[in-house]
């Protein structure tokens, strides 16, 4: 029986018609004004009660997450690590090395890993994933190093890595279609890395980021069920989405048959302790108002609300300056056993111990230590290895 080939002029109608359905789907930047996201948040913790009501209204919101990204098409999570580290330094209460890892073969996640100095023979730390927003040198920035080296002195094993398209990440360009699927996918692989090291305690695993960063960290642990304490950093939003295609770029909130938001997304962190940073000053303003109140709705369910806080710097900014930090230091060290008391405090945590690094000293591949010759090598390449756009 000989195969049906559909006209050419047929064939691109349906692939125009597929692709301006899913675009349909997009919620993307202030896709609601404040008003009608809270009308949806009203209208939504109407619709259910009970933990059992919840809880089927997020296993469709997670299932939208998993088909919207088409994280299930990815390779299974089985390839060698083939781990790169150099560079190892001994710093006052850590230590601080250059790392790679290999996500899927040929495609490299790059990053620091920060590790307690003298941990005891045999000990388990927490690790955490630390994750940066927007900006094409963030993981070598001050926030970034200084929260990663304070984790560190408090006792956790910290990866912070870069989101492709930055640092060392430019195998493919930031704003790939698939860019949400690639940094979710890299951050389980961030965890299967982590829980695989000898110095690493699988049942104390964290993750904070901010902005971007911030979606990524509610986004991965809505997803990955080994997280068990997330600090998503000025981000979450009743009625702003994200604005880039790492955030939005794929119909994650909404199908034909259902809508979400950030805020619900988040809430799929219950019953593991979640702790919301928001200011004044971008699109988390409203924290305390509209999007913490449902948060604590979901926690209620399950008779968890102290597992769940807001610190709520209304004279702030959107950055991950040191009052948030010292918000999710506090928050961190309750939940995974971390100990605040090894940062130097007088008049608040003094983070002057920790030496910042310029970026050649921070990056994985340089002259000396080149990318591996199989990786591959721009947009094109990755796609077509992974067989998606």
């Amino acid at each position: 029986m000989k195969k049906a080939i559909l006209p050419l002029s047929v064939f691109l109608i349906f692939q125009f018609s597929m692709a301006f359905a899913q675009e349909n789907m997009l919620c993307q930047g202030a896709y609601w004004t404040e008003d009608e996201a809270a009308i949806f948040m009203k209208q939504t913790a109407s619709t259910w009660t009970t933990k059992t009501d919840w809880e089927q209204r997020a296993s469709i919101i997670r299932n939208g997450i998993i088909q919207g990204m088409k994280l299930e098409q990815m390779p299974p999570r089985t390839a060698p690590f083939n781990t790169i580290i150099h560079s190892t330094r001994e710093m006052d209460g850590y230590i601080v090395e250059n790392i790679a890892i290999e996500s899927f073969p040929g495609f490299f996640i790059t990053g620091n890993l920060y590790r307690p100095l003298n941990l005891a023979p045999f000990q388990k730390s927490p690790a955490i994933l630390s994750v940066h927003g927007h900006g094409p040198d963030l993981r070598f920035g001050e926030s970034m190093q200084k929260r990663s080296a304070a984790f560190a002195r408090m006792g956790a094993v910290v990866f912070a890595y870069d989101m492709i398209g930055y640092g060392d990440s430019k195998q493919v360009d930031h704003k790939i279609p698939i860019a949400l699927t690639i940094q979710t996918y890299n951050s389980q692989r961030v965890i299967d890395y982590l829980i695989s090291r000898p110095d690493v305690d699988p049942d104390r695993i964290g993750v904070t980021g901010e902005s971007g960063g911030g979606t990524q960290t509610i986004l991965i642990t809505a997803l990955d069920s080994r997280i068990t304490v997330s600090a998503p950093v000025v981000m979450v939003s009743a009625y702003f989405f994200g604005g880039c295609t790492c955030e939005s770029g794929m119909p994650i909130h909404k199908s034909a048959t259902h809508q979400t938001n950030n805020v619900e997304i988040a809430a799929l962190a219950a019953p593991r302790p979640l702790l919301l940073v928001s200011d004044g000053g971008d699109w988390t303003k409203n924290n305390p108002r509209i999007e913490f109140p449902y948060v604590q709705k979901v926690y209620s369910a399950y008779q968890a609300e102290s597992r769940t806080d807001n610190v709520h710097l209304a004279g702030e900014r959107h950055d991950y300056g040191k009052n948030k930090r010292v918000a999710v230091y506090n928050f961190f060290g309750h939940y995974l056993g971390l100990n605040a008391g090894r940062i130097p405090y007088q008049d608040g945590f003094d983070e002057s111990f920790v030496t910042l690094l310029s970026s050649d000293e921070l990056r994985v591949f340089n002259e000396k230590n080149p990318i591996p010759a199989h990786a591959l090598k721009g947009d094109e390449a990755v796609l077509g290895f992974l067989g998606l756009n």
